[in-house]
C-alpha cells in the first residue's frame, strides 16, 4: 500500500516538474538566450529529465 502511494506521488511530482522544466524552456528570455548564443537553461534540462524519470520511477512503483 505504502508503496502504491509513494508511486502515484512520485508520478505527480514528476509531472509536475517537467510542466516546470518545459515553462522554463519556452519562457521568452529562454527564448533570446537559445538565439542568442545557443544555450538551453540548466533548469529547464534538470526539470524536463528529472521529471521524467520521477515519473518512470513512480509508474515502477504502481506495479
Amino acid at each position: 500500500m505504502n508503496n502504491k502511494i509513494l508511486g502515484i506521488v512520485l508520478v505527480i511530482a514528476g509531472v509536475a516538474l517537467a510542466i516546470w522544466g518545459y515553462n522554463i524552456y519556452d519562457s521568452a528570455s529562454s527564448q533570446i538566450s537559445r538565439t542568442l548564443s545557443g544555450d538551453t537553461p540548466i533548469e529547464a534540462w534538470a526539470g524536463m529529465v528529472g521529471g521524467v524519470i520521477s515519473v518512470l520511477i513512480g509508474i515502477t512503483r504502481l506495479k
